[in-house]
């Protein structure tokens, strides 16, 4: 079984990228055969800074490591390194519809918060969906924001073989259970971010433990003492995820063990449990980040290995598209 996914090195990720995310890479590389791709050329589609994305890269190819991606499980590379990301790209663009392109929902939000619109923005979903099929892809752990894009995917990829033959996979979504969405704890009706919100609204990887208990206790909670789930508790119920994802414990049993008991305790023993997480994580990644030529060591095994995975999928497309190799 093969297993892709892939995340973009923008912004200093936070507990919402562990939990949404790095939690499913790390067990779904016990399934199969597990490819984990830096996508650093998605990042180009908006106005970046070229040291900034060199820096991010390498960070979060450290973070995913330290997360516990295994080496010696799953393939860990960056998406630039392996050509065939780009040269799989601009094949599917030639089954791809434009009125497909212009129904994202992502380039709708990101077009209208800008002043200039790359062309690379509106056609990152092809490039996207060149990632996942040129693996021969079975499963792709990924956030419930990326689903539309996924079935683009595979909507590329059923066309390809209706036109060209038999010759990609078309793969299905893994999404998290709990933990998906987990909001921002200054502004509890939005989600996590990278991007937007406040410092104090996101505890981020890399935190000391004393700013993760800061920003913990210094969340917004709602009004009156019950540590239940609610439409109208946004607060509360955020940190009930945030402590079941932490914890390992049901939000029910949450529920239950801190009945009666304030919000006080409850947001203490959520920051102890956040903290008892994602210490030893970042101890790892620091780790990694003091020895950049061991990190580039194993990012060049990577991309040798997934340079090996991709290139029999991207040899049978040039060949089937009637192209002389």
């Amino acid at each position: 079984m093969r297993i892709f996914s892939g995340i973009q090195p923008t912004g200093a990720k936070h507990f919402g990228n562990y939990s949404g995310g790095f939690r499913q890479y790390v067990a779904t590389q016990e399934q199969g055969e597990a490819f984990f791709c830096v996508v650093d050329l998605h990042s180009i589609t908006v106005d970046y800074k070229p040291q900034e994305l060199h820096e991010a890269t390498l960070d979060l190819a450290a973070m995913l490591f330290a997360v516990g991606l295994d080496p010696r499980r799953s393939t860990v590379f960056v998406q630039s390194h392996v050509s065939a990301h780009a040269e799989a790209a601009w094949l599917l663009g030639a089954v791809t519809g434009f009125g497909e392109l212009r129904r994202m929902t992502q380039f709708k939000d990101k077009s209208d918060a800008q002043e200039f619109v790359s062309a690379g923005l509106f056609t990152y979903p092809i490039l996207m969906a060149g990632d996942i099929l040129l693996y021969q892809t079975d499963l792709v752990p990924i956030g419930d924001d990326q689903r539309q894009h996924l079935e683009l995917a595979r909507d590329i990829g059923a066309r390809f073989n209706a036109r060209f033959g038999e010759t990609l996979k078309l793969p299905r979504g893994i999404y998290p259970e709990a933990g998906a969405r987990i909001m921002d704890l200054q502004e509890p009706d939005r989600k996590m971010s990278t991007s937007t919100g406040s410092e104090m609204g996101k505890v981020l990887m890399v935190d000391s433990p004393e700013l993760i208990k800061k920003k913990l206790m210094s969340a917004v909670t709602d009004i009156g003492r019950e540590v239940r789930r609610a439409g109208d508790k946004p607060g509360i119920s955020n940190l009930i995820e945030i402590m079941s994802v932490a914890s390992g414990e049901p939000p029910d049993a949450i529920e239950a063990r801190y009945d009666g008991s304030g919000y006080g305790r409850f947001k203490a023993d959520v920051a102890d449990a956040v903290v008892e997480v994602l210490t030893p994580i970042r101890a790892r990644y620091l780790d990694l980040r003091s020895d950049p030529g061991e990190l580039h060591r194993l990012l060049a095994e990577g991309a040798e290995k997934a340079r090996a995975a991709s290139h029999p999928t991207l040899t049978s497309m040039y060949e089937r598209m009637g192209f002389t190799r």
